[in-house]
């Protein structure tokens, strides 16, 4: 997650990529025979996954099981393909819209606008979502030393010493900086944001008490406080997180209305005919219901979500506006 912060992509005008030239000039009369066309002829050729993130990284591996499986299921050759950056996620803006370019990516992918002023596309708008396919819970590390056992406690604290206490991230709008800033703001308490590098050494300064609270993945948090390295007071998501029951969440903890999904979906450029956005999304859940790939995922920390393209769709332009207005609320923004 938190490389896929700074990670977005455009879409532009795209043309009607379905195999019957006549369609260009049809009109809305003949619309049901041109949907039903297009899911019952999908897909009759190489289905491309553009992962705008480095080989190795969490949508990366995500990507990679899908494509694997989808291959078996749809009987044409799935590819993941590695663009990290902006250029990427443009890469798959601009592809016909037709379901042969999909692209999976991170919740990084609704605050672009915000963070660059030159954007040459808008998060909600030039996008389609078709399913999230995981949440990755973040768990609220703390110092072994700190004495606050929960997140009630850790409050009481920063208010006692407004300015006083630093929560560190691994890069401003990251996954981690953007959990810790909706739980200042929720709060309301006065906490300083120190940004690293990344979440290794975002980690090691909470280790050293420099910082007194980060949000990590739950496993390698559940590896760090087995070894006396760290605390879990709460996790982000709405539900408790199946690797450590045990711990409650913030909404649990006395911010009811607290709510941070770390999360990974698949998209496909606008414009892409509703009955192939739903015959991916179907498949991919098909994909996701697999033991072998539920409990491969669950190992890693991760926690399957599956929704139609209606569903994420709303939760793709509630995010941009939801993420966009953590950031401004917190002074960071360039519009």
């Amino acid at each position: 997650a938190e490389d896929g912060i700074r990670d977005v992509a455009v879409t532009g005008v795209q043309t009607c990529a379905l195999p019957i030239s006549t369609l260009l000039g049809a009109t809305a009369l003949f619309a049901p025979a041109q949907d039903t066309l297009a899911q019952g002829d999908y897909p009759n050729q190489r289905v491309t996954i553009v992962v705008p993130f480095s080989a190795g990284s969490i949508t990366d591996g995500l990507a990679r099981v899908l494509a694997d499986k989808l291959s078996d299921v749809w009987k044409q050759q799935v590819i993941v393909e590695n663009r990290p950056g902006i250029a990427g996620t443009a890469s798959v803006a601009r592809a016909a819209p037709d379901g042969y370019t999909l692209m999976l990516t991170s919740n990084g992918h609704t605050i672009g606008a915000v963070v660059n002023k030159n954007l040459p596309y808008d998060p909600a708008k030039d996008f389609a979502g078709v399913t999230e396919v995981a949440t990755v819970p973040q768990a609220l590390i703390v110092p072994p030393d700190l004495p606050a056992k929960n997140v009630t406690e850790f409050i009481a604290l920063a208010k006692a010493s407004p300015g006083k206490m630093n929560f560190s991230s691994a890069g401003l709008a990251s996954t981690s900086y953007l959990g810790a800033e909706l739980l200042k703001q929720t709060a309301k308490i006065d906490i300083v944001h120190v940004p690293n590098k990344g979440a290794p050494e975002a980690v090691t300064s909470v280790m050293r008490n420099d910082s007194q609270l980060f949000f990590l993945g739950v496993n390698l948090a559940i590896e760090l406080k087995q070894a006396g390295k760290i605390k879990i007071i709460a996790v982000s998501t709405p539900k408790r997180s199946p690797a450590m029951l045990d711990v409650p969440t913030v909404s649990e903890s006395g911010l009811p209305t607290y709510e941070y999904d770390a999360w990974f979906a698949v998209m496909a450029p606008a414009g892409t005919p509703k009955p192939v956005l739903n015959k991916v999304a179907a498949d991919i859940g098909g994909v996701l219901k697999i033991p072998e790939i539920a409990e491969r995922l669950s190992k890693q920390g991760v926690d399957i979500v599956f929704n139609t393209p209606d569903v994420f769709d709303k939760t793709l332009k509630a995010d941009v506006e939801r993420n966009s207005g953590i950031l401004r609320a917190a002074g960071v923004g360039v519009n």
